[in-house]
Formats: C-alpha cells, structure tokens, sequence
C-alpha cells in the first residue's frame, strides 16, 4: 500500500511512497491530523542524494514493528530538504542547538503546533555507536508524552525563544563605518587554522569551502598577500588532484570523509559544482594553471554531459549508491582499467595510484599523483574509462530543477563563456536564463522554488532571488542584451519589498511565506552562500550598473551590522567577506560604447575581459541608444568616430579613452 507521499513531486519523497509508515507531506493535513489525535510529530527531514537517509530508510522506515509503533504513536512528516530549505533551516538549528550537531537525516520530534523538544540525525536499528535504537527513541519520546508533556512544551517553547533572540542578534553587533581592519582580521585567523600539509581547513570530514577561497582571491588581489594565494592554491591542487574530484569523469563530490581529499561521500551536487567551477576558473585568470582551468572546463563539461534537462534546467544531484553499494559507480580495480586501456594501462595505473589491493574497501578510488605536467597526455585514457564507465548501473539521480541552485550554475557557465569564449557555454547559460525566467517566474514576477517534469511549485525563497539575479547579472556581462539586466534589476527590487528585515541583513523567506515557529533568516554560509550575503553583492553590482545610490545604501548598512561576525568567525562568513572586500574595492564601472562585432569595440573588450578583474561591473551599448536599458550607458557617445570606454568610480568618471593600451593603464 502507498502512502500520502506517492503523489508528490520529490524524487526523496517519492522514494518513502511504499514505506509502511504512513507518511505525510509537510502541511496543514498533516498538522491538523497531530492536533485532533492530540499526537506528537515525527519529522524527517533528508535528500535524494543522502547516503544514510537510504540507510535509516532500509533499516527503520521499511520495518513493520518500526512502522508501526510510528502510525500508532506519532504523525510522521518527511520532508526534502532541497524544497523546502526554511523548515530545514528552522528545525537543523533547534537540534543543532539540543545536540551540539546536525547532519541528515535529520529526526525530530515537535508538538502538534511545530515546537521542537527533541531531535538527532540518524538512530541505528540497534543501539550501536553510542547511540540508542530508533525504536528505543521512539519508545521514549512517547512515553514522555503521555506523562511529561508539560515539560516537553515548556522546553519546546524555550528552545524557540532562544533561536528567535539568535536570529535577532545581528542588528546589537555591528554598526557604523566599513573597515579595512575586518578584511585583515580574517585573512590572519583563517591562516592560523589552515592545513598546510594537505590545503583546506579543519581536519576530517572536509569539506571544500569554495566561498572562503573566494574571498582569499579577492584578499589577495586587493593586498598582494602572498599567504592567501598560496591556501587557495594548494587547497586547490589538493582538491584536483584527490579523490574529492571524479578524475574520469569530472565534477566534485561532495565532501572527503578524511583530510588527504581521498576518501569522498560519492554523492555530487549542483551547488558545489558550480561553485567550484567558477572558483577553478577565477585560480586560472589569477594564476594561469593549466590545471585549474582543465579541472574548470572538466567539471562544466560534466554538468552538461549528466546535469541537464533537455528544458534548459540542470538538475539537483546524484547518489553516492548505485546498486546498493556506496561509490561503485566511481570505483575501479586494477584489472578493469587494464581491461580498457590495455598496453596503454601501466602509465596510468602509476599516475593515478591504482594498486592491486585497492585504497577504499579492496577498490580505488582514482587520485592523481604524477607530475602535473603529465596529466593532459591522459585525456584519451581518462575518455576511454569513461566510456566504459558509462555502461554501469549509474547513480540515481534527483531530476527537479531548483531556481536557487541553478542561478549558482548560470553564474559559471556566463563567466566561463566569456573567460573563454565557449560558444557552448554560452548557449548552455542562455537556455537555461530562458528557461527559469519562463518555468519558474510567474505573470508577477515572483519567483517558484522547484521545477519537475513542466510544473513549477513552492514559493521562491531568498536565495531563488539573489542567486539568480547574480547569475543574470554575470549573463548580461557576457551577452550584452539588456533584457537579463532588466530581470536582475526586478528581481533584486522585489528582494527589498519582500524579504528585507530592518536591521540589514535579509529574512530567507518573503513576507508572505507560510508562518512558522519562526521566520529563519540564516547569515551564515553553508554548503551554499549566505543568501543576505549574496543579496548585498547583487545590491553592490546592480548599483554601478543603475546608477541608484540606494542599492549602495542597504548593501552598507547590512555589511556594517555583520562586520563583527566576519572578523571573528571568516570560515562561516567567506561571502559576506567577498560583498565587504568589493564594497572596499570601490569598484569600476565600465561604459563601453560601439558597434559589438567591430573590431575596435572587441578590442577595448578584450582589455576588460583579461585577467581577473573581480570588483568591476561592464555595460556594452551601441551608438545612439538613447536612452539606453543600463543606465550606466546614459549619455555616452563615441568618440573621434571610435568605440569608446568610459571608466567610473562611485559615480565619478575619468576621461573617455578608445584605445586599448589607454584603457588598460586605466584599470591599472
């Protein structure tokens, strides 16, 4: 028999369909059924992608004695993480906050009116790991309820209390100027706290941080700090060269279990792989690493390979299991890559460090170890195991679109396009514009959260806006045409009427969301950007091209108010790091003037396309577009007949210049 989620949209939902537990989806059936049977909730909370949400499924959720004591004692919710990030947000705080921890799946149990009172991550069949059986939790939850509750709803709702006054506490911490000082204070703690033997931060698990590297790029840049050149490269390098990556087929997973970058959780999601692609990207411009940009074509040539929807989305993720076992997609011995490349089989064999005996469970995970230099004579090897690769069991793979993540993706095929000049690329970026401001943006301009299968659902959350609109913003500086500024322009208007709290920093859902035990409003970066922190640098960018001071205005005054949190806490902070570094840059506004497929204007294009050139904004018109869609543009004209750049700051202008040595002492 199915249950309630066998109609819903979710891949991770529809998973749980023939569970015996009678699940619910998240909403108001479900919180009405907890009331009126005066029962407590269990909700699960997990993701496609999840290797032990497919554990704690198999073993407790498929059980009939588990099952049952569920249907008799609780109303039970399981919710995708990925559709719905508030409740995600809001109930990961509460047992971050009971436990000390969080991770997925995430298990908690709230009152019928949503109060958490107790929660983990994952509880074994048996007890084990220092941890009580689920059935054994279970028991005891239950039994709490029926002769503690008053204790449990006193707890609930103190617990509730204190996450609001935390959510609250940004607007008593800072205040008052921008300084320089913050940059230099987190650039020195996050040296401190660096591995130098292997790059990143933090022991095992690691994870890739690309919004902390980012900022490091931008430091350096801004100070010539060698330092903080030097832990983007080598976390980099590390990264490249590990287990983390998919040597054969490119793409990141998600995290390594260990601190070499050797062992992965196999799953791979879109958000670090766009990440992570326009960071490799940004390392080559500042760099020139061949590397760096290999590993940044591989990784988009992989979302375009196994990520895309014929549509123009890209979808969320893929499964560290295939065939029940974790990684065997990925994994090789040595005897099947003799078996493809044959005579050709040794030197690889010796470069990526496969042995007989394996370095995961009698397997290998392929890691490259030779010289750096040797790695493009393997592009054929590396093609012909991926063609073999490919006829395997593949992972499963969660097929719905989200607005958020695929504005992250957006972001680095605009950039990588015009880095290079990838045709491919930019076509890839151009679809997929079309494609969520066509499926996910409705007659209002507001924006749906997920897409699947041609229905779009879920109100937008913050980060659908900001990241999208950042993802525009890059697509109007590699194509020029105006209706992608317009649409970044709207949405980011309709991020200040909908989702701007009064202190500065950004409330996560718009004002008109479902009401929760509270508004979440999360200013940290996760795996993915602090949306506030995305929306201040989308504010800052959209300023020079607007001309509107006030985009300036917000974006300061939320900066301002989290100073302190960044100075003291930069690796929960990397983004709002970057939009302070910009703020701080005063960055150029460049005008440029001319007919696009002339060569003069290519020429000056060229100048401002070179490099890494990470605090400028560029708008591109055509003589006598007056008044031209970027206001930037007004009242710009050729000169001497010539395509012409016009270089601003804060507004302020220096002398209109139409060659490109001109152009480039400029920009300096």
């Amino acid at each position: 028999m199915s249950n309630r989620l066998q109609g819903e949209s979710s891949p991770y939902l529809r998973q749980h369909a023939d569970n015996p537990v009678d699940w619910y989806p998240w909403g108001e059936e479900a919180l009405c059924q907890a009331r009126d049977r005066d029962r407590p909730i269990f909700l699960s909370i997990g993701y496609s992608a999840c290797h032990w949400c497919h554990v704690m499924a198999h073993e407790s959720f498929e059980d009939p004695a588990v099952a049952a004591f569920l249907n008799e004692h609780f109303v039970s919710i399981k919710v995708d993480r990925e559709e719905r990030p508030d409740l995600d947000q809001v109930y990961m705080a509460a047992v971050q906050a009971m436990t000390g921890g969080g991770g997925w799946p995430l298990s908690v149990f709230l009152t019928p009116d949503g109060y958490p009172f107790y929660g983990g991550t994952y509880f074994p069949p048996q007890p084990r790991y220092g941890l009580p059986s689920f059935l054994q939790v279970l028991q005891a939850v239950a039994e709490a309820w029926q002769h503690r509750r008053q204790e449990l709803l006193s707890g609930g709702r103190r617990l509730v209390e204190a996450l609001r006054q935390q959510e609250l506490a940004p607007a008593d911490r800072g205040g008052g100027e921008l300084e320089p000082a913050t940059l230099h204070s987190a650039y020195h703690l996050l040296r401190q706290s660096f591995d130098p033997h292997h790059g990143g931060w933090d022991g095992a698990p690691k994870f890739p941080q690309p919004s902390v590297l980012e900022f490091l790029l931008r430091y350096h840049h801004l100070t010539g700090q060698a330092g903080a050149l030097e832990m983007v490269t080598r976390t980099l390098e590390a990264m490249a060269r590990g287990g983390i990556y998919d040597q054969v087929g490119g793409g990141f997973h998600r995290y390594a279990v260990d601190e070499r970058w050797l062992v992965p959780h196999f799953e791979k999601m879109l958000y670090d792989n766009a990440q992570l692609a326009r960071l490799y990207l940004h390392a080559w411009q500042v760099t020139g690493s061949d590397l760096f940009r290999a590993i940044a074509q591989e990784t988009l040539d992989y979302v375009l390979r196994d990520m895309s929807d014929p549509a123009g989305g890209f979808y969320s993720t893929q499964d560290a299991d295939s065939e029940g076992q974790e990684g065997k997609f990925f994994l090789w011995t040595d005897d099947q890559v003799r078996q493809v490349l044959g005579r050709d089989a040794d030197p690889f064999l010796a470069l990526y460090g496969v042995t007989r005996h394996g370095n995961f469970e009698g397997r290998n995970i392929l890691t490259f170890v030779g010289p750096l230099e040797q790695r493009p004579a393997l592009a054929d090897a590396r093609r012909r195991l991926l063609a073999a690769r490919q006829q395997r069991v593949p992972p499963g793979r969660d097929e719905k679109v989200l607005t958020s993540w695929n504005g992250l993706m957006l972001a680095a095929f605009a950039e990588a396009a015009r880095a290079w000049d990838r045709a491919d690329y930019r076509l890839a970026a151009e679809r997929n514009g079309r494609f969520l401001l066509s499926e996910l943006r409705g007659g209002d301009g507001r924006l749906c959260h997920t897409w699947q299968g041609g229905q779009a659902r879920l109100n937008g959350y913050l980060e659908d806006y900001v990241y999208l609109a950042d993802g525009l913003l890059e697509l109007y500086q590699t194509t020029f045409e105006p209706g992608w500024y317009r649409a970044a322009q709207e949405l980011m208007d309709l991020t200040l009427a909908h989702f701007q709290a009064p202190d500065g920093p950004f409330f996560d859902t718009e004002d008109g969301h479902e009401a929760l035990i509270l508004r979440p409003r999360n200013l940290q970066d996760s795996a993915t950007p602090s949306g506030s922190a995305v929306a201040v640098t989308s504010l800052l960018r959209l300023a020079g091209l607007s001309a509107q001071e006030r985009y300036v205005e917000i974006a300061h005054r939320a900066l301002a108010a989290m100073q302190p949190m960044m100075a003291r806490y930069p690796l929960g902070f990397g983004h709002w790091l970057q939009a302070l570094s910009y703020a701080l840059a005063q960055p150029r506004e460049i005008a440029i003037v001319g007919a696009p497929d002339l060569a003069d204007t290519q020429a000056l294009l060229d100048v401002v396309r070179r490099g890494y050139r990470p605090f400028q904004v560029v708008a591109l018109g055509a003589p006598g577009d007056q008044p031209p869609a970027v206001p930037l543009l007004r009242d710009r004209g050729l000169v001497a007949g010539r395509a012409t750049a016009y270089v601003c700051r804060h507004f302020a202008c220096q002398a209109p210049v139409v060659q490109p040595e001109e152009l480039e002492a400029q920009l300096g």
